[in-house]
């Protein structure tokens, strides 16, 4: 059913009704149109368009098919219609014949979509913060485990400081915190109804749209009806925050690829989230984790089409917002499968303690505080740090770690350096030194991990 052809002589080409259509897509806002139709019957009523009765009868009508679309939605993408709107009418005017055709007075396609897609989003953020504050837990879950594990911590990926893999964990902890409040944001911002704003220029019924947006669960209506049937604001703004959380999930993936490696072997993955080779028995390959990594291309590459579509879209509704969906969908099911599936990786992660100790006691990482030790002896920063270059380079001819060093050797570089060197020079006090808010001290991060649990518990 086509919800327009009345000035038209000729049906359209069967090639153009393909490349038209869009329910093969826009199926997934049905119980959202169907929503938006029960608000719209009830305004109409209120300025006389429908009786009460005619609106109760509509209303009953849209229930009734909101129970069999929840049923099996899928069925609806078949169904033949030109959109999800037409379905709707369709379906309704076979229900209560004439009376159907009623429920589009003053209103277009325009402002309908405009609305589906807000409602659809809408419950879209809704489902991704779920699965946001799922990963947290899990997160937080795994880092309570190994608290106090020392970890290698890297720059540039060379061996640099050492913390623990509980700080490492809550890293991410906190990348994943910003992307919640980032969609929180998302969702307060689209909160308003484009619905009563028509085709462009907004309906000519008297309709009263703050009730109107009250009763969809808006916040309140849009101001200007030929922004509200073209902004797709809302669209970019959750693609860009799926993007963010998408790059956060994929540097998580690359920095437990690297860890998982023969070479470095810091951690192992449950055979749950990884597979093997068709070649090589013994390959125990990633794959959860490099999925998570390459889907982030997809939906990064998802915004960029976006941005591409209305970059330069006069003002109101051109038929090139149809794009918006197919890419909105899949980056938002991608986003939401991804966060999901890195909470299974951190379920069963074992963390190889020894190899992680070793690395962190290797690559020289306890310089830093050989430095601070010499400054603590009154030898000014610049100068201690040239002396510990020295040092290292020292160490590293005679095939030593600085902590085997001995004291004479120490003293060939300055002879400050006592025997307390060696307590300074042991990595959990080097730990329990970065005593800061945000530091990887032991409390420091056992606080951190308390304070964010109770902040994600209290929001479920």
């Amino acid at each position: 059913m086509a919800l327009w052809g009345g000035r038209f002589t000729q049906g359209p080409d069967q090639r153009f009704k393909d490349f038209n259509d869009s329910l093969k897509f826009d199926y997934r806002m049905a119980i959202e149109d169907i929503d938006g139709s029960v608000g719209w019957a009830k305004a109409l009523c209120e300025v006389g368009v429908l009786t009460e009765k005619e609106c109760a009868d509509l209303q009953q009508a849209l229930k009734d098919l909101k129970e069999e679309v929840s049923k099996d939605l899928h069925a609806v993408a078949v169904a033949g219609d030109e959109d999800i709107h037409s379905y709707v009418e369709r379906r309704l005017i076979e229900k209560v014949g004439d009376l159907g055709k009623k429920l589009h007075t003053g209103r277009s396609r325009n402002d309908q979509v405009a609305l589906d897609l807000k409602l659809w989003c809408r419950g879209a953020v809704d489902e991704i913060l779920k699965a946001i504050n799922h990963l947290q837990l899990t997160l937080l879950d795994c880092a309570k485990r190994h608290e106090g594990d020392i970890f290698p911590g890297y720059t540039h990926l060379q061996r640099a400081q050492p913390v623990t893999f509980s700080h490492f964990l809550m890293a991410y902890a906190q990348m994943f915190e910003r992307d919640y409040a980032r969609l929180e944001n998302a969702r307060e911002l689209m909160n308003v109804c484009p619905l009563g704003s028509a085709a462009l220029a907004g309906t000519a019924y008297k309709i009263d749209r703050e009730e109107l947006a009250k009763s969809l669960g808006f916040s309140g209506p849009t101001r200007n009806s030929l922004d509200a049937v073209s902004d797709r604001d809302h669209v970019l703004e959750l693609l860009s925050c799926a993007s963010i959380s998408m790059i956060h999930l994929s540097r998580f993936a690359e920095d437990l690829i690297i860890y998982n490696s023969g070479e470095a072997n810091f951690i192992e993955l449950s055979d749950k989230v990884t597979s093997g080779s068709s070649l090589m028995p013994q390959k125990k390959n990633p794959d959860a984790l490099e999925l998570i990594r390459g889907k982030c291309g997809r939906v990064v590459g998802a915004l960029s089409g976006m941005l591409v579509t209305v970059k330069a879209l006069p003002l109101a509704y051109d038929k090139d917002l149809q794009e918006d969906k197919e890419r909105l969908f899949d980056a938002i099911d991608t986003w939401h499968d991804c966060l999901y599936m890195a909470a299974l990786v951190l379920e069963d992660l074992k963390l190889n303690k020894t190899n992680a100790i070793k690395a962190a006691k290797g690559g020289y990482s306890n310089a830093t505080e050989l430095a601070d030790y010499l400054v603590s002896k009154g030898v000014p920063f610049r100068e201690a740090h040239s002396i510990v270059g020295r040092t290292v380079l020292y160490a590293i001819q005679k095939g030593k770690a600085l902590e085997d060093l001995s004291v004479d050797e120490f003293d060939q570089f300055n002879n400050v350096i006592g025997g307390d060197v060696y307590e300074a020079l042991e990595l959990s006090n080097i730990i329990k030194k970065r005593d800061v808010i945000g530091g990887v001290a032991f409390n420091q991060t056992t606080a951190e991990i308390e304070a964010l649990t109770a902040k994600v518990k209290a929001r479920m």
